[in-house]
C-alpha cells in the first residue's frame, strides 16, 4: 500500500484503531510507516498509556495536568518496567541469540472470587505454575492467616483500581512476584501487608491501607503508581530498589524508612533496576545565570517576596545617590574629588632650604610672608611618603576600583549545579550514585515525616514533593541521603535534618515555607549543601550546630524570618559562593561559640546584619560582598571574635561594622565604602547602640547542643581552624580601606584596648576618626588619614590615645583635636584646612617629632587648660599670618622645646 495513495491524516485514523502488537509490526514494514506511527504520539499512544492497568498518567501524582514530552517514551519506560519482574536470572544468563528462538512456556490465567476458578487466593496459588496469572474478580478478598507465595506469579485486579480489596498478610518466598491493581489492607492478626527477605517484587498501581511493606536484604522491589494511605515501607539493608511515581499520605510515623548499609549481597533483579533507574534519570538541567538578588522565578512558583529591590551605587559626584537597577552592583569606585590632593600624592619631599629655620621663641613679625598675596598653590607643602601612599591613589582611582568591583562580581557569580558537579568529584560522584532506596516523582503530604534513614542506611531522592508534614527527611547514624531537585515546603519542624555523622548531597532543591530551618545539621554531620533555594521561611533557613560541619555552597538563601544560615554550639561549617538576601533578620549569624569558613558570599539587602557574631562566635569571614543592608554590614557583638578579611562592605543604611568593645575580632584588608551612618564604629554598652537588637540569630532553641557543646571536636578541624587564626589579645582594625561613609570613618566608644593600624581613612561625610570614649589606650598607627568632611582625629576628654606614624592630610577641618591624654608622634599632619594640631581643656598629650603645616591657620594651637611637652616637631608655615605655634599661659604645665619652625621664603 503506498503511503501516498491516502492522505495523511487517513492514515492516522487507520493506524489509531491498532493493538500494540500491530503498531510494532507497522512500523517495520518502511520508513513512512515508521513516521506515521511516532505521529500518533497524542492521540493513540496516550490511549495506550492512560488505558493499561499497570500505569497511570506519567506525572502522577506531582503534575497529572501536565503533558510528558512524549506519551510514546513514556508508555515505552513504563511498558519495560513493568515486564522486570519476568526477567530473571535464567533468562539474564540465557544466551541472547537463542532467546530469539526460544518458546516461551505458555502462561495460564487463573481467574479467583465468585464466579471464578478458585474461591480464594490461597487456593489460586497451591494450583499454580510460575509466572502464571492470577486474576482477582472484583470483590473483598481476605485470608484468615499468613500467605507463602512460594512460586512467582503475577496477581492482577480486574476492573478499575478500587474494585479489588485484598485483606491479606503475605510472605514471599519465591524469586519474583507481580502485584498490580489491587487495594491491600492489613488483616485482623498483623498489619503488614507484605514482606521478602530475598526475592523480588513488583507492585503498579495498586493502594496500600493502614499497613506496611517489609523488604529484606537481599530482597529488592519495584514499587510504582502506587498510593500509601497511612502506610509505609520499611527497607533494611536493601543493596538497590525503586520508588516512582507514588503517594504517600497520612503517615503516623516515617512514610519510607531506610534501616542499614545497602547490602553487598545482590539478588538476581538489581542489574536490572540500575538499568531502569539510568535509563529514567532526569538529565540535571542548568537554571539560568542569575545575580543576587534578584530571585529566580520559574517552576518553583512566585516568590512571596515580591518584586526584589536591588541597590547600585553610584559613585563619583558630589552628591551620591543610590538607586534601583537590576544586580547588585557593589561598589563602582570612589569619589574622583579633591584634585590636588590627588596630584600632591606623587610628589617627592621639598628642599628645606626653601623654609629658613627658626627659633621656637621666635615673634609674629619674624614669620611675615614676603608676599602676602600669594596663591594657596605656593604655599602647598608635598605629602611625606607615606607608607600608605601608593594604596591612597588607587582610591582616587575609579577605574582601578569599577575594576574591581566587576572582578568581585564575576567571581561571586553564583554556579549552576552542572558546574559545580564539574568541579566537585566528589559531589558528581554522589549525584551519579545507585545504592539502596532510590525515590523519584513521588508525593509525601499530610504526615509526620516523609523519609527516615539510619543506621548507615542510603536514600536518593529526585523531583519529588513534601509538604504538609512534621519533617520531610531525617538522616542519623552515619547514614547518606542524595536529593536532588525536590520541592519541600510547610513542614512543622525543619525540611531536612541531618545528626549523628549523617552525610550526603543535597542540591537543586526548592526548601520554602518551613516551620523550623530548611536544613538542620547537628552532631557531626557533614552534607554538601549545593545550588538549593532555601526561602520564605518561618525560622532560618540552615542551622549548623552542636559539632555540625556541612559545605553550604552555590545556594540562594532568602526571606527567611530568621537568620539565613545560623551557626552556634561549635558548628563548623564551610559557607561559600551563596546569594543571602532579603532575610527578615541577619544574613549570617554565627552565634555560642560557633565557627565556619565563610568565604566568597554575596550577603545583601537583610533586615539585621548582614554577618552577626556574638558570645564566642569565631568565624573566618574573607572574600564576602556584604552590600545594602537595612541595618549594619558586619556586627561583632558581645564578645565575638574571628578573622573578617578581604571583604567589600558597602552600602549598607546602618554601619559598615559594629563592634562591641569585649569583642576581640580582626578585622584586616576590608573595603569599607558607601555606609550610611559609620564605616567602623566600636561601642562599649549596648546602650550606646540605639535599637540594635540583642541577637540577630533568631530564637532558635537548641538546649541539646548547649549542653554537650564542649566536646566531639574534631581535631582535624582544630588543626585547621587554628592555623587560620591569628591570635590577638586586644580587637584589630588593619589594612582596611574606610571612605565615602555617611559618618566617621572610625568612631570609638570603647572601655578596652583597641589598636587601629595601617588603614586608609579617606573621605567620610564627618571625621576620620572619632574617639569619644577610651578608658584603655587605643593605638592609632601608620593610617592615612584623608578628605574627610571634618577633622582628621577628634580625641574626647579622658580619653588614652596614642597616635604614631599616621598621615593626616586635607581634612575640611583641623588635623587633629585632642581633648584627652596620650601620645601624638610621629605623624605627617599637613594640608588640612584649619589647624593641624589642636589641644583643648584638660589635654595632657606628648607631641613630638611631627611634621606639621596649616594653610590658613595654627599648626599647632594650645587652649584652656591643655598640658603636656610639645617638642622636636617640624612646622612649616601656611599662608595665616598668626604665629604658627601659640603658647598658652600656663607654660609650666606644657613644655614646648626644640620644635623647628619654617616659614616659607620665596626664591
Amino acid at each position: 500500500m503506498e503511503v501516498g495513495s491516502l492522505p495523511v491524516e487517513l492514515w492516522q485514523l487507520i493506524f489509531s484503531y491498532l493493538h500494540l502488537p500491530d503498531l510494532g509490526r507497522c512500523s517495520l514494514v518502511c520508513r513512512a510507516w515508521y513516521e506515521l506511527v511516532l505521529s500518533l504520539d497524542k492521540t493513540r499512544w496516550r490511549q495506550l498509556c492512560l488505558g493499561c492497568l499497570e500505569h497511570r498518567h506519567p506525572n502522577w501524582p506531582n503534575q497529572p495536568g501536565v503533558e510528558p514530552r512524549s506519551w510514546r517514551e513514556a508508555f515505552k519506560q513504563h511498558y519495560l518496567a513493568s515486564k522486570t519482574w519476568s526477567k530473571t536470572t535464567q533468562d539474564l544468563d540465557s544466551s541472547n541469540c537463542l532467546s530469539l528462538f526460544r518458546r516461551r512456556k505458555g502462561r495460564r490465567q487463573l481467574c479467583v472470587g465468585a464466579g471464578g476458578e478458585f474461591s480464594s487466593l490461597r487456593a489460586a496459588l497451591a494450583a499454580a505454575s510460575p509466572y502464571d496469572r492470577l486474576v482477582l474478580l472484583p470483590g473483598v478478598h481476605e485470608e484468615q492467616s499468613e500467605v507463602l507465595l512460594k512460586v512467582p506469579v503475577e496477581v492482577v485486579g480486574q476492573g478499575k483500581l478500587g474494585d479489588v480489596a485484598l485483606l491479606v498478610s503475605i510472605d514471599q518466598h519465591c524469586l519474583t512476584a507481580h502485584l498490580c491493581n489491587v487495594v491491600f489492607m492489613p488483616a485482623r492478626f498483623t498489619s503488614v501487608l507484605y514482606k521478602t527477605t530475598s526475592g523480588y517484587v513488583q507492585f503498579d498501581n495498586c493502594n496500600f491501607e493502614s499497613g506496611q511493606l517489609q523488604i529484606h536484604a537481599p530482597g529488592t522491589c519495584q514499587v510504582k503508581f502506587c498510593t500509601f494511605s497511612q502506610s509505609s515501607i520499611h527497607l533494611r539493608s536493601v543493596a538497590l530498589c525503586i520508588l516512582e511515581n507514588c503517594e504517600f499520605t497520612g503517615s503516623e510515623n516515617a512514610s519510607v524508612t531506610v534501616e542499614g548499609c545497602p547490602s553487598s549481597d545482590r539478588n538476581w533483579a538489581c542489574k536490572h533496576l540500575a538499568m531502569l533507574a539510568k535509563s529514567c534519570a532526569a538529565s540535571i538541567q542548568e537554571p539560568n545565570a542569575i545575580g543576587c538578588p534578584m530571585a529566580k522565578q520559574d517552576g518553583w512558583g512566585e516568590s512571596l517576596l515580591g518584586p526584589v529591590r536591588t541597590c547600585e551605587i553610584v559613585v563619583g559626584e558630589e552628591q551620591r545617590s543610590f538607586v534601583s537597577a537590576v544586580g547588585a552592583q557593589a561598589l563602582v569606585g570612589s569619589a574622583q574629588e579633591d584634585t590636588e590632593f590627588g596630584e600632591n600624592l606623587q610628589a617627592a619631599k621639598e628642599e628645606e632650604e626653601e623654609y629658613p629655620a627658626l627659633d621656637s621663641n621666635s615673634s609674629d613679625s619674624d614669620l611675615r610672608s614676603d608676599d602676602e598675596e600669594d596663591a594657596q598653590s605656593v604655599y602647598k607643602l608635598p605629602y611625606q611618603a607615606h607608607s600608605l601612599s601608593h594604596t591612597l591613589a588607587d582610591i582616587t582611582d575609579s577605574r582601578l576600583q569599577s575594576n574591581r568591583v566587576h572582578t568581585l562580581q564575576r567571581d561571586l557569580k553564583l554556579k549552576s549545579l552542572q558546574q559545580e558537579l564539574q568541579q566537585d568529584k566528589e559531589a558528581q560522584s554522589l549525584a551519579n550514585s545507585l545504592q539502596g532506596c532510590i525515590i523519584r516523582q513521588c508525593l509525601f503530604r499530610d504526615g509526620k515525616g516523609g523519609i527516615f534513614i539510619y543506621s548507615r542506611g542510603q536514600a536518593k531522592l529526585e523531583g519529588s514533593i513534601f509538604r504538609d508534614l512534621t519533617y520531610a527527611v531525617r538522616c542519623i547514624q552515619n547514614s547518606k541521603v542524595i536529593m536532588l531537585r525536590n520541592d519541600i515546603h510547610h513542614c512543622k519542624a525543619s525540611g531536612i535534618f541531618l545528626r549523628l555523622s549523617a552525610g550526603g548531597l543535597i542540591a537543586d532543591n526548592n526548601i520554602h515555607l518551613n516551620c523550623e530551618a530548611g536544613v538542620d545539621i547537628r552532631k557531626g554531620a557533614n552534607p554538601l549543601v549545593l545550588c538549593n533555594k532555601i526561602h520564605s521561611g518561618l525560622r532560618s533557613g540552615i542551622v549548623v550546630v552542636g559539632n555540625g560541619k556541612g559545605i553550604i555552597r552555590s545556594n540562594q538563601i532568602y526571606g527567611n524570618k530568621e537568620a539565613g544560615i545560623y551557626i552556634l554550639y561549635n558548628g563548623n561549617p564551610a559557607v561559600s559562593g551563596n546569594h543571602i538576601f532579603q532575610g527578615l533578620a541577619a544574613g549570617i549569624a554565627v552565634n555560642e561559640n560557633g565557627r565556619g569558613q565563610i568565604t566568597g558570599n554575596v550577603i545583601c539587602e537583610n533586615q539585621w546584619g548582614g554577618v552577626d557574631i556574638r558570645h564566642g562566635g569565631d568565624p573566618v569571614l574573607r572574600n564576602n560582598l556584604v552590600s545594602c543592608g537595612y541595618s549594619d554590614g558586619v556586627v561583632v557583638g558581645e564578645r565575638g571574635k574571628g578573622l573578617i578579611e578581604g571583604n567589600a562592605i558597602c552600602g549598607n543604611k546602618g554601619c559598615g561594622v559594629w563592634m562591641m568593645s569585649s569583642s576581640l575580632p580582626h578585622l584586616i584588608n576590608n573595603q569599607i565604602s558607601h555606609n550610611s551612618i559609620y564605616g567602623v564604629a566600636v561601642f562599649c554598652h549596648k546602650d550606646d547602640a540605639g535599637d540594635y537588637p540583642p541577637g540577630q540569630g533568631g530564637s532558635e532553641s537548641f538546649q541539646e547542643e548547649r549542653e554537650g557543646a564542649g566536646g566531639e571536636n574534631d581535631p582535624d578541624s582544630e588543626e585547621e581552624y587554628l592555623a587560620a587564626q591569628r591570635p590577638i589579645s586586644v580587637a584589630l582594625v588593619e589594612l582596611n580601606s574606610i571612605n565615602h561613609n555617611g559618618a566617621a570613618g572610625l568612631h570609638v566608644k570603647s572601655s578596652e584596648a583597641l589598636n587601629i593600624i595601617a588603614n586608609i581613612i579617606h573621605s567620610n561625610r564627618n571625621g576620620g576618626v572619632a574617639v569619644l570614649q577610651s578608658s584603655q589606650l587605643t593605638r592609632i598607627a601608620n593610617n592615612s588619614i584623608s578628605c574627610n568632611s571634618q577633622g582628621g582625629v577628634l580625641v574626647e576628654a579622658d580619653c588614652q590615645v596614642e597616635l604614631r606614624g599616621n598621615g593626616i592630610y586635607a581634612n575640611s577641618s583641623h588635623g587633629i583635636i585632642s581633648k584627652g591624654e596620650g601620645v601624638i608622634a610621629e605623624n605627617d599632619i599637613i594640608g588640612n584646612h584649619r589647624c593641624g594640631l589642636q589641644l583643648l581643656h584638660a589635654a595632657d598629650m606628648k607631641v613630638t617629632k611631627n611634621r606639621i603645616q596649616s594653610f590658613r591657620d595654627y599648626g599647632i594651637a594650645l587652649f584652656d587648660e591643655a598640658k603636656g611637652l610639645v617638642q622636636e616637631n617640624l612646622i612649616f608655615q601656611g599662608r595665616s599670618k598668626k604665629s604658627i605655634l601659640r603658647p598658652i599661659s600656663n607654660e609650666e604645665d606644657c613644655i614646648i622645646q626644640n620644635n623647628v619652625l619654617l616659614t616659607f621664603k620665596k626664591r
